[in-house]
């Protein structure tokens, strides 16, 4: 379920503004079994193309595999795949490639790039272990609604797994420890899933 910013939230991308691009846009949803503040930027022209073909969704984790094997935007002959490439694109959703009997092109990139997820935490500890669920795809930091005990126990754990931290206030949320970069070792069907899926929520 996805929702609009509130006044808290509101307060909260205030506090993540150093953190973010200036493109960024922000959405309330529930992800990964969590309540959480999605910051995104939307990739304008792959968000047009995908309206003007009116592409449908990319779901499938073998559908996105597929494409993730096809160059962008340069023509592949069909005589250069095996069959059970043939057998994938042929699967492959409405608006992510253009094909004809000669040659298929990929056209499907990730609509959006997620900046940060902050995860609006009612206990310390399991706000910090939901964050890191979110690891393998972007950026995370935890909300608390008040210092954590052992403060600095908690910082120096959330710090080692690279995850923010933001803790409420009377004047709104605070940022206390900034999150690590998300430097992803290798690019995933997993992670792709994951932006289609918050591409989904946010349109």
């Amino acid at each position: 379920m996805a929702t609009s910013l509130g006044t808290a939230d509101g307060s909260l991308k205030a506090a993540s503004d150093v953190l973010l691009p200036s493109s960024s846009k922000a959405k309330a949803l529930s992800l990964l079994g969590s309540n959480v503040v999605v910051f995104y930027s939307v990739d304008a022209t792959e968000h047009r193309r995908r309206r003007r073909v009116t592409a449908q969704p990319l779901t499938s984790l073998a559908d996105l595999e597929t494409l993730m094997s096809l160059p962008v935007d340069i023509p592949v002959p069909m005589s250069s795949l095996s069959a059970t490439e043939h057998a994938g694109i042929g699967r492959l959703p409405a608006g992510a490639v253009g094909r004809d009997h000669s040659q298929v092109t990929r056209h499907a990139v990730r609509p959006l790039h997620v900046d940060l997820v902050v995860v609006r935490a009612a206990r310390p500890r399991q706000g910090l272990e939901a964050a890191t669920r979110f690891a393998p795809y972007c950026r995370r930091a935890v909300l608390l609604r008040r210092p954590a005990p052992r403060m600095d126990d908690y910082l120096n754990e959330a710090s080692f797994y690279g995850v923010g931290v933001l803790v409420n206030s009377s004047a709104g949320p605070e940022l206390v420890l900034e999150p690590q970069m998300h430097r992803p070792i290798r690019h995933t069907p997993a992670a792709w899933s994951f932006v289609e899926t918050v591409y989904q929520r946010v349109r």
